[in-house]
């Protein structure tokens, strides 16, 4: 048994294939998803979805959306995704840093505007570079 499984983006389709076992970034936590899992829709975090398929494990950065399962079927919808194998390592490492810089520049302080920017930005960026590294 497989699950059927469509990453979808405003400007693009990300994946859409079978997938023996997904691993969902939900708001609540990383949700496991594998064939007769009972239908649901979840909020979906800035975060990475792992695919299982053929025995090997793939990577999707996802920015944060909604995900339903029926029927064997898994839809998500995001606000932006991209395959981990196709982020260039070097760059989302350097985004990543340089995120991390700006988010220290705001500790201590209450939530403002600019730290919850930033916090955004960090978060952004350390999923792209964990796709990367997770494939």
């Amino acid at each position: 048994m497989s699950l059927t499984l469509r990453v979808l983006a405003p400007d693009q389709s990300v994946f859409d294939g079978t997938a023996e076992e997904i691993i969902l970034p939900s708001t609540t936590g990383l949700l496991g998803v594998l064939p007769g899992h009972i239908s649901m829709v979840t909020a979906i975090d800035i975060g990475v979805l792992k695919v299982l398929k053929n025995g090997n494990w793939d990577s999707i950065a996802l920015m944060g959306g909604f995900a339903e399962v029926e029927s064997d079927e898994v839809t998500i919808l995001v606000n932006g995704a991209e395959m981990g194998s196709n982020i260039d390592s070097t760059k989302a490492e350097a985004e990543l840093e340089k995120a991390k810089n700006q988010l220290t520049q705001f500790e201590g302080q209450k939530n403002s505007t600019e730290k919850v920017k930033a916090q955004e930005t960090f978060n952004k960026a350390r999923a792209w570079f964990q796709a990367t590294k997770e494939n």
